[in-house]
């Protein structure tokens, strides 16, 4: 039988890791998943298949890899310190525990259960509603899904409602509980907690990435008019070097076209080799055979130059953007919207 080959992709060899699991552990694992990475997960474990030794083999070694590099990142650490207490002391006890070691946080039981929506069940919850509010509740949604719900909303306050996404600050635990009463009062039910996250630049910027260029265009025009500084925070965070792995062949090979040598060996020494895929499949097979010499042949390489090369990409990849050349973003669709 001819085995199965062995996974590159960093999701396959997390869902060989999740399998080899006890089914309780994997269970805690997946419900600290955002929905997404759960969706993606789900769907590569489901792909498997018969599961080979060297499959195995490949999958622990990598997580070895990682690990040493890493030291424990801190995702729901009190949570966890929670159940630890709770399988050594019981319920009540590890709950009084808890109380003095880590009073609980403001509750946002229902925005939770509205980052499992998906974008036309969440549409009619913000229609109508303050921008602050809408900006408040899109940040707890993926992206693609907090695009949707933008395009939903009159063109007039798309500007006002990104603008206060990107400049949110602290949240009153007044102002969460009079929104966390509105959202239960409209989804009609409560699931599940979560502390309430606080946007930025960052998420403005992952959210017009995902709204398409011509709302790109509009809002962008209104924030840089509001804010120009903060307009320049969020057109960063928008341009990034791993944006480009998603570029087509044939718009890499337009960037590739404008980009020195030099640069683009620095830059890809500090990407992994199969993150490096999208840009040799721009180039003919002599082409990346020789980039993948000289990668080689390079040696260490300073982060700092490394840094560098992929911002002087980034920037020749916002000027072609600009220029109409390559488009970024999937777009989040409208009658504003053209392929």
């Amino acid at each position: 039988m001819k085995a199965e080959p062995i996974p590159y992709d960093d999701a396959d060899r997390a869902a060989v890791m999740v399998m080899l699991l006890e089914d309780d552990q994997a269970a805690n694992i997946l419900s600290q998943l955002e929905p997404h990475e759960l969706r993606l997960l789900g769907e590569k474990m489901c792909a498997l298949g018969e599961i080979q030794p060297e499959v195995i083999a490949h999958a622990i070694a990598n997580f070895v890899e990682r690990t040493e590099k890493m030291g424990m990142i801190v995702h729901d650490r009190i949570g966890h310190v929670r159940s630890l207490m709770t399988r050594a002391v019981g319920d009540i006890k590890a709950d009084n525990l808890m109380q003095r070691i880590q009073p609980d946080p403001p509750k946002a039981a229902t925005l939770e259960l509205a980052r499992w929506l998906n974008p036309q069940a969440i549409v009619p919850l913000v229609k109508g509603e303050h921008p602050q509010a809408i900006a408040v509740l899109l940040v707890q949604l993926d992206p693609e899904v907090a695009a949707e719900v933008l395009h939903s909303l009159p063109t007039e306050i798309q500007p006002e409602v990104v603008h206060r996404i990107a400049t949110l600050g602290p949240v009153s635990p007044e102002a969460i509980q009079m929104l966390e009463e509105l959202m239960h009062r409209k989804i009609g039910e409560r699931h599940g907690q979560a502390a309430l996250s606080i946007g930025g630049a960052k998420e403005a910027a992952d959210i017009i990435n995902n709204a398409g260029k011509a709302m790109e265009k509009r809002v962008m025009t209104e924030i840089t008019k509001l804010d120009k500084q903060l307009a320049k925070d969020i057109e960063n965070e928008m341009f990034k070097f791993e944006h480009l792995f998603v570029l087509p062949p044939q718009a890499m090979g337009s960037l590739l076209r404008e980009v020195d040598n030099d640069s683009l060996i620095d830059a890809l020494k500090g990407i992994a080799e199969n993150e490096r895929d999208v840009f040799f499949a721009a180039m003919s097979s002599r082409a990346a055979d020789g980039v993948k010499d000289e990668i080689a042949a390079r040696g260490r390489t300073k982060l700092a130059d490394v840094v560098a090369a992929q911002k002087a990409i980034v920037a020749v990849a916002r000027r072609l953007s600009n220029e109409g050349v390559i488009v970024f973003g999937v777009g989040g669709g409208g009658d504003d919207e053209y392929v």
